[in-house]
């Protein structure tokens, strides 16, 4: 397809991108149509000033010319006459006398069409036909049982078509064609089919990138979201941390408890009354003071008496409880400072 020389429409140059794309080049361009209508025009006013310069019909003639125009129309004879340059003419298609020959459209070379002031060409290549229309975004490929299809389309639809007779120039493209065939899975659009979509796509952008706008502020509200849902992890873990501690210094006091209890199974107490650690201190301050105030009043020299069973057991007693007292506390506080510092890294990571 890239080696299929199609030119694309430009203003109401139709004729001119007729006529190149069926020679497969640059072979004319607006000026040397412009002087081959003029051409056709002096031509013409000479044949009409031979009835006389005062006639009516002479008069009409120098009215604008009906070769071209400033928009850049050129007509079926300006063509014809561009294209004996080349040794090629033209053929009306649709006319009786061609279709009562029965020619099949697939034995002839190429076609031109014209429908109100719009020409295009349509061509074979290699062993391809090709619709070379330059309103078209590139060549469409018509296949050999969709041509006559497709010229009977054409008829009907009021266009006239006309049969290229002659050898066209050598081009790549035929060359090329000879050798291999092409394949075209999409067909080319109309350029104002072409624009329209890519106008649709430029609104289709805008919206898109209103879309994505949204979705950025959705995602700072995600992201807002999920450091709301960390947060309350964490501070699940919080809860699951103080109530462990909680069950761990209920342990710790029934434990206390328990071994208050063993202690003082000789002491006096009052029905269903346990010893708290702070009773515990407070008679064991009790006590070493009452040791002390003894001290003081022996006198010097004179050992101090062997404090009573009752009292010996009371103190050990008191003193190795004390002991498992501190060693537990001391564990449980070290267990309590390793849960909080690995909350701490995972509250971190």
């Amino acid at each position: 397809m890239e080696s299929i020389f199609h030119e694309k429409q430009e203003g109401s140059l139709c004729a001119q991108h007729c006529l190149n794309n069926l020679l497969q080049g640059e072979y004319f361009s607006p000026v040397e149509l412009s002087s081959i209508a003029h051409q056709l025009d002096e031509e013409e006013r000479m044949r009409m000033a031979e009835g006389g310069v005062t006639s009516e019909d002479y008069r009409t003639f120098l009215q604008p010319s009906g070769n071209m125009d400033d928009s850049g129309f050129f007509s079926i004879q300006v063509i014809s006459n561009a294209l004996k340059v080349w040794g090629l003419e033209l053929i009306l298609f649709n006319s009786p006398e061609y279709q009562r020959l029965r020619i099949d459209p697939i034995n002839e070379r190429s076609f031109i069409c014209n429908y109100k002031e719009h020409w295009f060409t349509v061509r074979k290549l290699g062993k391809q036909w090709f619709n070379l229309n330059s309103l078209l975004t590139g060549p469409e490929l018509i296949s050999d049982t969709y041509l006559a299809l497709f010229l009977a389309q054409l008829q009907q639809e009021g266009y006239s078509i006309f049969v290229v007779k002659g050898d066209l120039p050598d081009c790549e493209a035929d060359q090329l064609l000879q050798m291999i065939r092409v394949q075209q899975m999409h067909r080319p659009k109309l350029i104002g089919e072409e624009l329209a979509q890519l106008k649709e796509q430029r609104v289709q952008k805008t919206d898109l990138e209103r879309v994505v706008e949204a979705n950025d502020g959705s995602g700072m509200l995600d992201e807002d979201e999920e450091d709301l849902q960390r947060a309350l992890a964490l501070s699940r873990q919080e809860i699951d941390l103080e109530d462990e501690e909680a069950d761990l210094r209920r342990a710790i006091q029934l434990s206390m408890q328990g071994t208050s209890r063993n202690i003082c199974q000789d002491t006096p107490q009052t029905s269903g009354t346990h010893l708290t650690s702070e009773e515990l201190r407070k008679r064991r301050e009790a006590y070493f003071e009452k040791q002390q105030q003894q001290q003081q009043q022996d006198p010097p020299g004179h050992p101090c008496e062997k404090p009573n069973t009752s009292s010996g057991a009371l103190d050990s007693d008191l003193g190795d409880a004390m002991s498992e007292e501190d060693m537990l506390q001391a564990a449980v506080t070290m267990s309590l400072e390793t849960v909080r510092s690995n909350f701490k890294t995972e509250g971190k990571k």
